[in-house]
């Protein structure tokens, strides 16, 4: 479980933003360590590889911990998860969960993996609104789960995406507003 908090934790938008010269992505936009925010900077490149590396460490923990102690791979997803959006370095305050998660789904269960990133990645080109894309797509994966027999896997994801939402609430009170942003505008969130 340490090891899967640890590998989460490791803000992967925080320090591509600064070894390349973007800035504190703490300064910027939502002020957000993932990859939206990395991508108000301009630098879609990092954005893609904040994106990739916060999915990957998601991934990493559970297939580590199914090799290191058969059976603890949703132990660790859970905990990479928590780590992500709560990483001890910074506070407590970390990203909303939405790659991570993408990442550990895909170590427990890859069609409902491919069921997050469809409907992730088609809610993002038809509305291009992050936060509705990513929460929605947390959503999914529980209910895919449960649609594929993965019964085992349904009260972990639906945490996760419980979690997810909770890190999402400033957006939800921003999509009721009418004023959040979508992608590629200048403004945070």
């Amino acid at each position: 479980m340490l090891l899967g908090y640890l590998l989460g934790a490791i803000p992967f938008g925080l320090l591509l933003a600064r070894w390349f010269g973007a800035g504190d992505l703490r300064a910027i936009g939502s002020g957000n360590i993932g990859a939206t925010n990395v991508l108000r900077t301009g630098r879609k490149g990092l954005a893609a590889a904040t994106l990739l590396l916060d999915a990957a460490k998601g991934t990493l923990a559970v297939v580590l911990a199914e090799w290191l102690f058969p059976g603890h791979g949703p132990f660790a997803a859970a905990t990479a998860f928590l780590g992500h959006c709560y990483p001890v370095w910074l506070g407590f305050r970390g990203g909303k969960g939405v790659a991570t998660m993408l990442g550990v789904v895909l170590a427990l269960h890859w069609p409902s993996a491919l069921v997050f990133a469809v409907v992730w990645l088609g809610l993002l080109a038809l509305l291009r609104i992050s936060s509705v894309a990513g929460m929605t797509a947390c959503i999914s994966a529980p209910v895919s789960a449960a649609w594929f027999g993965q019964f085992d896997l349904v009260l972990l994801l639906l945490g996760m995406a419980a979690v997810a939402l909770w890190k999402h609430r400033e957006n939800l009170g921003r999509l009721l507003d009418g004023t959040e942003p979508r992608v590629g505008s200048r403004k945070g969130g």
